[in-house]
């Protein structure tokens, strides 16, 4: 079968992996030219993917059959309306149901207005008198967040990036003023604390197929420290839960996901493709920080390396509309630990030479999933986002984080990595915290 991969980054690429294990022919549209898609591909052509028209017609001139949609600014701009208009149905959500993502007032609302679990209060502005009035009124730390897409990297925490409530007008007027995330609005929220996690889940409209938890590291540096990056690693358990999860918790996640789609379905924008959660736990119980409407990245090389279920299989139940409600997995843990180029979270060195081994690094029994990067004359170069994601496969966490360290070794250039990902040392503190939290709700 003719399958389209659109998107270039290491979430495009364990996509592309899992699609070439179950047989499918492979065109790939991509902006940077991730050798490992192209490798995996039958054709691929560097174009932008929001470019959506011109996408189409490529897809159309290599008689595609299928398409799954990676990223999320294509999902935006209507690229699965577009396909699918030409006879290409799509592992991704409508325009519409990308709303789930692409708008965070649209998400809050849509779970306050049906009652759904999670619910974190939150309010839209698009001026800044309103802001200071309701500032004054709430009189709790908040979280802000332009309303539109960031790369994940728009959402400042009261206590953390802002200091206090002068700091949170000045955000705020920034994303007015420049309409970060794409337009004059935001919204404000009270803030969490507490362990995140995310959840992500096959989806054909009406039936959800949860796949394990996953515990992300947004922050760059060791010890959860520095600026907030789309992601520097993550990892999962054998149990499908995580070391601080309970298996109560995770279902409760999975209820307020199918409660969510049953929601849009109901009111006319039934969601299919992958939908990804992201929670937090906290001393009120389980809350819903966002929704995203693609794999998770990181996220998705946790999970596809070990998906035991034929992933062309699962795609066709998707666009057919009869998924299977229960999607089997390798009892495996994983750790992901990606390299990015010095300065990333702040401002990246572009253009620099990363030098790997990938046969060194094969035979530590590590996956290697290109990320962001440029091949050109054989070399591999930096561009302004993560690098390489090196993940490994194990029967315990601390096993697949030996894995992973093993192979990094065999990377070099201007570039770093998080080494404290699943060590046992920082997986203790998550669940540390954990049980303070739920202390704190019996005292």
């Amino acid at each position: 079968m003719k399958v389209l991969n659109v998107g270039g980054g290491a979430r495009e690429h364990s996509i592309v992996e899992a699609l070439s294990k179950s047989g499918a022919e492979i065109y790939s549209v991509m902006k940077n030219k991730n050798p490992g898609i192209a490798k995996a591909s039958k054709d691929y052509v560097l174009m932008d993917e929001c470019e959506i028209e011109k996408v189409a017609e490529w897809a159309i001139s290599k008689g595609v059959e299928l398409a799954i949609i990676g990223p999320e600014s294509p999902l935006g701009e209507g690229i699965v309306d577009l396909l699918e208009s030409k006879g290409i149905p799509c592992v991704g959500p409508s325009k519409a149901a990308a709303q789930i993502e692409i708008s965070k007032e649209y998400a809050r609302d849509l779970m306050k207005r049906n009652n759904i679990p999670g619910y974190v209060e939150h309010r839209a502005f698009d001026n800044l008198e309103d802001i200071r009035q309701f500032l004054e009124e709430f009189g709790r730390d908040v979280v802000v967040k332009p309303i539109g897409l960031t790369g994940g990297k728009g959402v400042k925490i009261m206590g953390e990036q802002l200091k206090d409530y002068d700091d949170v007008l000045a955000y705020c007027s920034e994303i007015l003023e420049n309409e970060i995330g794409g337009q004059s609005r935001l919204i404000i929220e009270e803030r969490c604390i507490g362990e995140e996690f995310t959840l992500q889940a096959f989806c054909d409209g009406k039936t959800l197929a949860p796949m394990p938890a996953v515990q992300d590291h947004k922050r760059a540096y060791e010890g959860d420290e520095g600026p907030n990056t789309g992601g520097m690693g993550s990892y999962s358990e054998s149990n499908w839960l995580l070391p601080f999860l309970t298996k109560e918790e995770y279902d409760q996640a999975v209820d307020i996901m199918k409660q969510t789609i049953e929601a849009m379905a109901a009111e006319g924008t039934p969601y299919k493709g992958v939908l990804y959660g992201q929670f937090m736990l906290t001393a009120d119980g389980l809350k819903l920080i966002e929704y995203n409407a693609r794999f998770g990245d990181p996220e998705s090389m946790n999970v596809l390396p070990t998906l035991q279920d034929d992933f062309l299989t699962i795609c066709k139940g998707i666009v057919d509309g009869n998924l299977s409600a229960a999607i089997t997995f390798d009892p495996k843990a994983t750790v992901c630990k990606y390299v990015v180029p010095i300065g990333y979270g702040v401002k990246s060195l572009v253009g620099e030479k990363i030098y790997l081994d990938e046969g060194a690094i094969k035979k530590t029994g590590a996956e290697l999933y290109y990320a962001s990067v440029n091949e050109e004359g054989g070399q591999i170069y930096t561009t302004s986002s993560r690098s390489l994601g090196i993940v490994g496969v194990a029967n315990t966490i601390s096993e697949a984080e030996f894995i992973s360290e093993e192979a990094l070794r065999y990377i070099s250039g201007k570039a770093y990595m998080r080494h404290d990902i699943g060590k046992p040392e920082s997986i203790r503190r998550k669940i540390e915290r954990m049980e303070e939290i739920r202390g704190s709700r019996s005292a």
